[in-house]
Protein backbone atom coordinates (compact mmCIF):
# COMPACT_ATOMS: atom_id res chain seq x y z
CA UNK A 1 0.00 0.00 0.00
CA UNK A 2 1.22 3.49 -0.87
CA UNK A 3 1.03 6.32 1.65
CA UNK A 4 1.41 9.59 -0.20
CA UNK A 5 1.99 13.19 0.82
CA UNK A 6 4.02 14.89 3.55
CA UNK A 7 1.42 14.87 6.33
CA UNK A 8 0.23 11.32 5.69
CA UNK A 9 3.77 9.93 5.63
CA UNK A 10 4.75 11.87 8.75
CA UNK A 11 1.74 10.54 10.65
CA UNK A 12 2.50 7.01 9.45
CA UNK A 13 6.09 7.28 10.69
CA UNK A 14 4.84 8.48 14.07
CA UNK A 15 2.40 5.56 14.38
CA UNK A 16 2.68 1.78 14.29
CA UNK A 17 2.42 1.47 10.50
CA UNK A 18 5.04 -0.92 9.12
CA UNK A 19 6.80 1.14 6.43
CA UNK A 20 9.24 -0.80 4.29
CA UNK A 21 10.61 1.99 2.11
CA UNK A 22 10.39 5.71 1.36
CA UNK A 23 10.60 7.02 -2.19
CA UNK A 24 11.55 10.70 -2.27
CA UNK A 25 11.86 12.99 -5.26
CA UNK A 26 15.40 14.32 -5.66
CA UNK A 27 14.24 17.93 -5.83
CA UNK A 28 11.65 17.70 -3.02
CA UNK A 29 11.82 20.37 -0.33
CA UNK A 30 11.04 20.57 3.41
CA UNK A 31 11.33 16.81 3.91
CA UNK A 32 14.43 16.68 6.09
CA UNK A 33 12.53 16.03 9.38
CA UNK A 34 10.78 13.08 7.73
CA UNK A 35 14.06 11.78 6.34
CA UNK A 36 15.69 12.05 9.78
CA UNK A 37 12.84 10.12 11.40
CA UNK A 38 12.99 7.39 8.76
CA UNK A 39 16.75 7.02 9.19
CA UNK A 40 16.39 6.73 12.98
CA UNK A 41 13.92 3.92 12.41
CA UNK A 42 16.19 2.17 9.92
CA UNK A 43 13.77 2.57 7.02
CA UNK A 44 15.24 2.35 3.55
CA UNK A 45 15.14 5.61 1.58
CA UNK A 46 15.36 5.77 -2.20
CA UNK A 47 15.84 9.12 -3.94
CA UNK A 48 14.36 9.11 -7.43
CA UNK A 49 13.30 11.40 -10.24
CA UNK A 50 9.88 13.01 -9.80
CA UNK A 51 8.74 11.21 -12.97
CA UNK A 52 9.20 7.88 -11.18
CA UNK A 53 7.03 8.99 -8.26
CA UNK A 54 4.43 10.26 -10.72
CA UNK A 55 4.39 6.81 -12.30
CA UNK A 56 3.91 4.80 -9.08
CA UNK A 57 1.59 7.32 -7.39
CA UNK A 58 -1.97 6.14 -6.87
CA UNK A 59 -3.39 9.54 -5.90
CA UNK A 60 -1.49 11.81 -8.26
CA UNK A 61 -0.72 14.12 -5.32
CA UNK A 62 2.36 12.65 -3.69
CA UNK A 63 4.10 15.98 -2.87
CA UNK A 64 7.46 14.39 -3.61
CA UNK A 65 7.22 11.55 -1.10
CA UNK A 66 5.67 8.07 -1.10
CA UNK A 67 5.94 5.51 1.66
CA UNK A 68 5.55 1.84 0.80
CA UNK A 69 3.80 0.12 3.68
CA UNK A 70 2.05 -3.11 4.57
CA UNK A 71 -1.72 -3.14 4.10
CA UNK A 72 -3.79 -1.43 6.79
CA UNK A 73 -4.17 -3.55 9.94
CA UNK A 74 -7.83 -3.75 10.93
CA UNK A 75 -8.81 -4.53 14.50
CA UNK A 76 -11.65 -6.54 16.03
CA UNK A 77 -14.83 -4.99 17.44
CA UNK A 78 -13.73 -6.28 20.85
CA UNK A 79 -10.59 -4.14 20.59
CA UNK A 80 -12.74 -1.03 20.30
CA UNK A 81 -14.90 -2.01 23.27
CA UNK A 82 -11.84 -2.80 25.35
CA UNK A 83 -10.22 0.50 24.42
CA UNK A 84 -13.21 2.47 25.71
CA UNK A 85 -13.20 0.41 28.89
CA UNK A 86 -9.46 0.91 29.41
CA UNK A 87 -10.00 4.69 29.30
CA UNK A 88 -12.93 4.39 31.71
CA UNK A 89 -15.14 6.20 29.19
CA UNK A 90 -18.60 5.63 27.79
CA UNK A 91 -18.41 3.96 24.39
CA UNK A 92 -18.29 6.32 21.40
CA UNK A 93 -18.36 4.29 18.17
CA UNK A 94 -19.25 4.87 14.53
CA UNK A 95 -20.76 2.19 12.31
CA UNK A 96 -20.58 2.99 8.60
CA UNK A 97 -23.26 1.33 6.49
CA UNK A 98 -21.67 1.26 3.06
CA UNK A 99 -19.66 4.46 2.67
CA UNK A 100 -18.29 4.01 -0.85
CA UNK A 101 -16.29 7.19 -1.50
CA UNK A 102 -12.77 6.86 -0.04
CA UNK A 103 -12.64 10.66 0.39
CA UNK A 104 -15.75 10.50 2.56
CA UNK A 105 -14.30 7.62 4.54
CA UNK A 106 -11.05 9.51 5.07
CA UNK A 107 -12.92 12.62 6.20
CA UNK A 108 -15.07 10.60 8.61
CA UNK A 109 -11.99 8.96 10.11
CA UNK A 110 -10.36 12.35 10.54
CA UNK A 111 -13.31 13.92 12.36
CA UNK A 112 -13.86 10.80 14.47
CA UNK A 113 -10.24 10.79 15.61
CA UNK A 114 -10.35 14.51 16.40
CA UNK A 115 -13.58 14.02 18.38
CA UNK A 116 -12.11 11.18 20.43
CA UNK A 117 -14.24 8.32 19.08
CA UNK A 118 -13.02 4.94 20.27
CA UNK A 119 -13.36 3.21 16.93
CA UNK A 120 -15.12 2.75 13.61
CA UNK A 121 -16.79 -0.32 12.12
CA UNK A 122 -17.02 -0.75 8.35
CA UNK A 123 -18.40 -3.63 6.26
CA UNK A 124 -15.85 -5.74 4.43
CA UNK A 125 -17.90 -5.69 1.20
CA UNK A 126 -19.62 -2.96 -0.82
CA UNK A 127 -17.74 -0.30 1.07
CA UNK A 128 -14.59 1.75 0.72
CA UNK A 129 -11.63 0.17 2.49
CA UNK A 130 -8.67 1.90 4.08
CA UNK A 131 -6.32 2.56 1.19
CA UNK A 132 -3.83 5.23 0.19
CA UNK A 133 -6.56 7.74 -0.70
CA UNK A 134 -8.26 7.25 2.64
CA UNK A 135 -4.98 7.65 4.51
CA UNK A 136 -4.18 10.87 2.67
CA UNK A 137 -7.69 12.32 3.07
CA UNK A 138 -7.69 11.48 6.77
CA UNK A 139 -4.42 13.45 7.12
CA UNK A 140 -2.93 10.39 8.80
CA UNK A 141 -5.76 10.05 11.35
CA UNK A 142 -6.43 6.50 10.16
CA UNK A 143 -3.09 5.49 11.66
CA UNK A 144 -4.40 6.47 15.11
CA UNK A 145 -7.94 5.09 14.84
CA UNK A 146 -9.16 1.58 15.61
CA UNK A 147 -11.08 0.38 12.56
CA UNK A 148 -12.82 -2.98 12.40
CA UNK A 149 -13.85 -4.54 9.09
CA UNK A 150 -16.76 -6.96 9.58
CA UNK A 151 -18.85 -9.26 7.43
CA UNK A 152 -22.17 -7.96 8.74
CA UNK A 153 -22.72 -4.66 10.54
CA UNK A 154 -26.19 -5.83 11.60
CA UNK A 155 -24.60 -8.49 13.80
CA UNK A 156 -22.53 -5.77 15.47
CA UNK A 157 -25.64 -3.66 16.10
CA UNK A 158 -27.48 -6.62 17.62
CA UNK A 159 -24.55 -7.37 19.91
CA UNK A 160 -24.21 -3.77 21.05
CA UNK A 161 -27.94 -3.46 21.72
CA UNK A 162 -27.92 -6.65 23.78
CA UNK A 163 -25.15 -5.09 25.87
CA UNK A 164 -27.13 -1.89 26.57
CA UNK A 165 -25.34 0.34 24.07
CA UNK A 166 -27.58 3.03 22.57
CA UNK A 167 -27.36 2.53 18.81
CA UNK A 168 -28.62 5.52 16.84
CA UNK A 169 -29.33 5.59 13.13
CA UNK A 170 -28.80 8.91 11.36
CA UNK A 171 -31.80 9.66 9.16
CA UNK A 172 -33.78 12.72 8.03
CA UNK A 173 -36.95 11.44 9.72
CA UNK A 174 -35.44 10.95 13.16
CA UNK A 175 -35.62 12.79 16.47
CA UNK A 176 -33.80 16.11 16.65
CA UNK A 177 -30.14 15.40 17.41
CA UNK A 178 -30.01 18.26 19.92
CA UNK A 179 -32.90 16.83 21.93
CA UNK A 180 -31.25 13.41 22.27
CA UNK A 181 -29.07 12.35 25.20
CA UNK A 182 -25.71 11.14 23.90
CA UNK A 183 -23.69 10.97 27.12
CA UNK A 184 -24.06 7.22 27.63
CA UNK A 185 -22.60 4.28 25.71
CA UNK A 186 -23.42 5.18 22.09
CA UNK A 187 -22.86 3.95 18.56
CA UNK A 188 -23.94 5.96 15.51
CA UNK A 189 -24.85 4.37 12.20
CA UNK A 190 -24.00 6.55 9.18
CA UNK A 191 -25.48 5.43 5.88
CA UNK A 192 -24.41 5.27 2.27
CA UNK A 193 -23.92 8.57 0.43
CA UNK A 194 -26.83 7.97 -1.93
CA UNK A 195 -29.21 5.58 -0.20
CA UNK A 196 -28.69 6.23 3.48
CA UNK A 197 -28.96 3.46 6.07
CA UNK A 198 -30.44 0.18 4.84
CA UNK A 199 -34.00 -0.48 6.01
CA UNK A 200 -33.23 -3.60 8.07
CA UNK A 201 -30.19 -1.95 9.60
CA UNK A 202 -32.26 1.08 10.61
CA UNK A 203 -34.92 -1.18 12.17
CA UNK A 204 -32.29 -2.79 14.40
CA UNK A 205 -31.24 0.55 15.87
CA UNK A 206 -32.70 1.66 19.16
CA UNK A 207 -33.22 5.25 18.01
CA UNK A 208 -33.18 7.49 14.97
CA UNK A 209 -31.62 10.95 15.06
CA UNK A 210 -31.71 13.76 12.54
CA UNK A 211 -29.89 17.05 12.05
CA UNK A 212 -32.27 20.00 11.69
CA UNK A 213 -31.99 21.67 8.31
CA UNK A 214 -33.45 24.94 7.12
CA UNK A 215 -32.25 25.31 3.54
CA UNK A 216 -33.56 24.09 0.20
CA UNK A 217 -31.10 21.19 -0.09
CA UNK A 218 -32.53 18.27 1.85
CA UNK A 219 -29.39 16.31 2.75
CA UNK A 220 -25.86 16.73 4.07
CA UNK A 221 -22.69 15.04 2.89
CA UNK A 222 -22.08 11.90 4.99
CA UNK A 223 -18.82 13.17 6.45
CA UNK A 224 -20.33 16.56 7.32
CA UNK A 225 -23.31 14.92 9.03
CA UNK A 226 -20.94 12.64 10.88
CA UNK A 227 -18.93 15.63 12.07
CA UNK A 228 -22.02 17.36 13.45
CA UNK A 229 -23.11 14.21 15.30
CA UNK A 230 -19.63 13.60 16.68
CA UNK A 231 -19.25 17.10 18.05
CA UNK A 232 -22.73 17.22 19.58
CA UNK A 233 -21.64 14.05 21.39
CA UNK A 234 -18.44 15.79 22.48
CA UNK A 235 -20.43 18.84 23.65
CA UNK A 236 -22.75 16.76 25.79
CA UNK A 237 -19.94 14.72 27.29
CA UNK A 238 -17.74 17.68 28.15
CA UNK A 239 -20.25 20.31 29.21
CA UNK A 240 -20.07 21.50 32.82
Amino acid sequence: MNIEGKNAVKEALDSQVNITKLCIAKNARDLQPIIDTARRKGIRIDFAEKAYLDRISQSGRHQGIIALAEDFAYCEVDDILQYAKSKNQKLFMLILDGIEDPHNLGSIIRVAECAGAHGIVIPSRRSASVNATVLRTSAGAANHMLIASVNNVNDVIRRLSENFVNVFCADMEGKNLYDTRLDGDCAFVIGNEGHGVKRLTAQLCGGVISIPQFGKVNSLNASVACGIICYETVRQRTKR
